[in-house]
C-alpha cells in the first residue's frame, strides 16, 4: 500500500508523468459522478417527480448539515462540501466490488488534502479580502506568523494522512483476509469476508468521509472568521 501499481509512465521534458491504478479508478469515479450528476438534474421541474423528489431532499438534508455546522453565512460551500463528501465516500466503497480503494494511496488523499487547503485559502480570501487574510496570521501578536503558517498547513495534511492511514489499515486487513481464507479454501472467500466489507468499507470508509468534510467545514469556519 501507499501508492499503487503503475500502469502507464512517460517522460515529458524532464517531468515523469505516472498513472497508478488509484489515478485510473479516480478518472473512472469522476466521469461516473459527472454523468450521475447531468442525469439527475435533467429536466427539473416545478412539480417534482421521484427522482427529482429524493434529488432535492439529499440537497436539503445537506444545506441543513452545513448551515449547522458553520453557519448559514457560509451557504455558499453546500456545493462543494456536497461534491467532497460524495466524492470521498464513492472512494472508500469501491473495495466492495474487489478494487482497492483509491484513497489507500497517499498521493490520492494528499491530493485531496491540497485541494482543500486551495480551497479554504482561496474562499477566506473572497469572504474577507486579501489584507484581512494575511494580517491573520499576525494574530494574536507577530511573533505568532511562523506558528499560523505551520498551523495552516498541517490541518489538511493531516487529514489527508488520517484517512490514508485509516483505508490503507482497511484495505490491508482484507486483503489479508482474503489471502488467508484462500490458501484454505477458494469457497471460503465468497461469504466469510461479507461482515468484514459491512465495517471495513461501508462502516469505516463512511466514518473517514464523514471526519475529512465536517474537519474541512471547521477548518473553513476557523480560518474564515479568524
Amino acid at each position: 500500500m501507499g501508492t499503487s501499481p503503475i500502469v502507464y509512465q512517460h517522460l515529458i521534458g524532464g517531468f515523469n508523468l505516472v498513472i497508478t491504478d488509484s489515478i485510473i479508478t479516480q478518472w473512472v469515479i469522476i466521469l461516473i459522478f459527472a454523468i450521475a450528476a447531468m442525469f439527475l438534474t435533467r429536466n427539473l421541474k416545478r412539480i417534482p417527480g421521484k427522482r427529482q423528489t429524493v434529488l432535492e431532499t439529499l440537497i436539503g438534508t445537506l444545506n441543513n448539515i452545513v448551515t449547522d455546522t458553520i453557519g448559514e453565512e457560509h451557504k455558499s460551500l453546500i456545493p462543494y462540501v456536497g461534491a467532497l463528501g460524495t466524492f470521498l465516500l464513492i472512494m472508500n466503497l469501491t473495495g466492495l466490488v474487489g478494487i482497492p480503494p483509491a484513497t489507500s494511496d497517499y498521493s490520492i488523499s494528499l491530493g485531496m488534502a491540497l485541494t482543500t487547503f486551495i480551497m479554504v485559502q482561496a474562499y477566506t480570501i473572497s469572504k474577507i479580502g486579501g489584507v484581512h487574510y494575511f494580517v491573520g496570521y499576525l494574530r494574536p501578536l507577530p511573533f505568532m506568523l511562523p506558528m499560523n503558517m505551520l498551523e495552516r498547513v498541517l490541518l489538511p495534511v493531516s487529514l489527508g494522512l488520517r484517512l490514508f492511514g485509516n483505508m490503507t489499515a482497511a484495505a490491508i486487513i482484507m486483503g489479508m483476509v482474503y489471502t488467508g481464507l484462500g490458501s484454505i479454501s477458494p469457497i471460503l472467500t465468497l461469504g466469510i469476508p461479507l461482515p468484514l466489507h459491512a465495517y471495513f468499507d461501508v462502516f469505516d470508509g463512511g466514518i473517514q468521509m464523514v471526519v475529512f468534510t465536517m474537519l474541512t467545514m471547521v477548518n473553513i469556519k476557523i480560518i474564515a472568521e479568524h
